[in-house]
């Protein structure tokens, strides 16, 4: 073919195709898969999602969760090893910042096991003075956790009203203890004050805005399509499992555990003498972890009420040497800490301060569970399903 024979620039020419030639092709069936491998997701140490300086190394198959395993210790601060160089009375200091969300009921376990030790009680005011600080602890820590849990699914309004109700149980707190967050108020035999004037009758406002403010966490996030979406039948936990991974508190008893160290276990504060339930629920999903907590505002609210109403006249110190010296032993107390079982291991020698403490937090026996729960798991669930478990960091890197 020569130049003159081309077809003018812009015009194709005319091809006679067959289709019976390429009747085969159609019916074909070529199958190609890509290996594209996993991919591995660092989520923190310092990101939104870990609520904390929290690590998870997160292999990924697409958006599905192959394995997950938490990284800690960015923050130890060795408070067992501490105690072994302060006095009774100044590890107070140290170990309400264990769980900085709920400090006053970090206190409670270890000035037990002192009185324990020594074969002292606090008087019977110190101890409802106690049981009330306590339950407003737990209240300032779950009000957090309801609000924050909506922010996880996009729901801002719910996060407003939890930082709102939990200013009102601090100003409470800072006008008994002086503190808002660390009140260093426990003392070995007894609390440091009484009660201011007029308290008593500003904390049963507060309780009534609780209680109100639950019913609006109800219709705002319980009820919401969205949360339920979110939430329900994700990061399910069965209740031998949790029991088996050290799974403890308001996680434990979403997964229908009836179990309250409050109730169940050894006599402690005044729990004995008021009239409360215990709140379970069978799914043990995050929706269920939420519906506990929230159960479990309310019923804090309402023993806070009753202690204000039967609450004894008298002394707030039983008698104790001027220098604290506890006798040689050991003595292990564990409490029903917001966050789950908190309890100190304590042995002594006689000096003014521990020979050794070990220190139980519930944190790090909650999150043990992460690798097995998030297996399977799709990427947004990694969020909704940390929060749900309510972890702090201090209180795992101990």
């Amino acid at each position: 073919m020569t130049t003159t024979d081309l077809p003018p620039p812009g015009e194709l020419p005319e091809i006679a195709v067959d289709p019976a030639a390429f009747r085969h092709l159609a019916d074909a069936q070529v199958n190609v898969e890509l290996d594209t491998g996993d991919m591995v997701l660092n989520i923190g140490p310092q990101h939104p999602a870990t609520h904390g300086t929290l690590r998870l190394v997160v292999r990924l198959d697409g958006e599905r969760v192959v394995s997950a395993d938490p990284i800690i210790g960015y923050m130890h601060r060795g408070y067992e090893k501490l105690t072994e160089f302060r006095t009774y009375p100044q590890i107070t200091t140290l170990i309400n910042r264990i769980d900085w969300l709920s400090s006053f009921a970090n206190e409670v376990p270890f000035i037990d096991a002192a009185e324990h030790l020594m074969a002292i009680e606090a008087p019977p005011r110190a101890q409802y003075l106690r049981t009330i600080l306590t339950e407003l602890s737990r209240i300032a820590t779950f009000v957090l956790f309801l609000g924050e849990m909506g922010l996880q699914v996009g729901a801002i309004t719910p996060a407003f009203y939890g930082f709102r109700d939990r200013e009102y149980v601090l100003n409470l707190i800072e006008a008994v203890t002086g503190g808002r967050f660390h009140p260093n108020f426990n003392r070995i035999g007894g609390i440091k004050d009484d009660l201011p004037w007029g308290w008593i009758s500003e904390c049963r406002g507060v309780m009534n805005k609780v209680l109100a403010s639950c019913d609006e966490f109800d219709d705002l996030v319980v009820g919401n399509p969205i949360f339920q979406k979110r939430t329900r039948s994700i990061g399910i936990i069965p209740q031998e499992l949790g029991a088996a991974y050290g799974v403890s508190g308001s996680n434990l008893r979403a997964s229908g555990v009836d179990w309250d160290l409050r109730r169940d276990g050894p006599k402690y504060l005044v729990y004995d003498e008021l009239d409360w339930q215990v709140w379970t629920h069978p799914d043990g999903d995050s929706f269920a972890r939420y519906w506990v907590r929230l159960q479990e505002t309310r019923e804090s609210a309402r023993m806070v009420l009753q202690m204000l109403d039967q609450m004894p006249s008298g002394p707030l110190m039983a008698k104790v040497p001027r220098i604290i010296k506890v006798p040689a032993g050991e003595v292990f107390v564990n409490t029903e800490n917001p966050l789950g079982e908190m309890g100190y291991y304590v042995i002594s020698k006689g000096a003014t301060g521990p020979f050794r403490t070990k220190i139980r937090s519930a944190s790090f026996s909650n999150v043990s569970i992460l690798p097995w729960l998030l297996r399977g798991v799709y990427v947004p669930d990694i969020v909704t399903i940390l929060a749900s478990l309510y972890f702090i960091l201090g209180d795992i890197d101990r």
